[in-house]
């Protein structure tokens, strides 16, 4: 797999409060929970999304097993990869501890869940009837654009994903005390930045940024929903702007749109 280039290609939101979690992000993100025909019988699962367009991420149920382990609500992200079991022994391989083994949604994906050398979880996933070759547009509103990863050792942190799913070091922002930000691409396409974590930051984790219209809009709507913001708005390069914040179950999220 080392030199293969793998980008995100799904996320899911793990929430103790699954209407109360539809609402708040229906109303910040402009949301809609739908069903999932594709989830398994039985089983709570539904697509959050714009209407009418492709959905942006799955709502589900935290795991009995996470939640006794004092894992909060939080969203997870995905990466595409030819075959989950030959990624997750690769990753193994590399330092990575297995969270999740290798599961079937039967007819639907293959996925596994990891946590990185660092600490930080992420998600392997194989499409097993892949639909027509339809990309989202990342820079869209309503879609995921940007990753953030805050590792106890961002260098160490980018050997391994370089080594998973061949992403590469674009440029690198001095920022101070705080240390390097090194921005990431994968195909030529920037889709994050890594960072050694600040002490604020409890846990190596990553976050994941959705694009909005208007990041004062959003922060408007965060406080009108129960919501809590925990960080911004920041400016970032691109005339862009950033908040991050908590959601009414305490799930952390993060938005990214220009300051309207």
């Amino acid at each position: 797999m080392s030199g293969e280039q793998r980008d995100f290609c799904w996320y899911e939101l793990m929430t103790t409060d699954m209407a109360g979690a539809a609402a708040f992000y229906g109303e910040v993100l402009g949301w809609q929970a739908n069903a999932a025909p594709m989830a398994p019988p039985g089983m709570e699962y539904r697509l959050l999304g714009l209407p009418g367009q492709m959905p942006a991420a799955g709502l589900m149920p935290l795991p009995e097993a996470a939640r006794a382990m004092g894992a909060p609500p939080h969203f997870i992200g995905y990466v595409e990869v030819p075959d989950v079991d030959a990624a997750l022994a690769k990753a193994v391989s590399l330092g990575a501890r297995v969270a999740v083994p290798a599961t079937d949604v039967p007819n639907v994906v293959r996925f596994a869940c990891i946590w990185d050398p660092q600490g930080a979880a992420i998600g392997l996933i194989t499409p097993l009837n892949p639909p027509p070759d339809v990309k989202p547009d990342h820079a869209s509103p309503g879609r995921i654009g940007w990753h953030e990863l805050y590792s106890t050792d961002w260098e160490a942190g980018f050997g391994f994903y370089s080594a998973m799913f061949g992403w590469q070091k674009d440029h690198a922002m001095d920022m101070g005390p705080m240390g390097t930000y090194q921005i990431f691409s994968c195909h030529g396409r920037q889709i994050g930045g890594m960072m050694t974590k600040p002490d604020a930051v409890p846990v190596p984790s990553w976050a994941y940024y959705v694009n909005v219209p208007g990041i004062e809009t959003t922060l408007a709507a965060v406080k009108a929903s129960g919501g809590q913001v925990i960080h911004g708005p920041t400016e970032v390069p691109g005339e862009m702007w950033i908040l991050q914040g908590l959601d009414p179950q305490g799930g952390f999220f993060a938005a990214v749109g220009p300051k309207g």
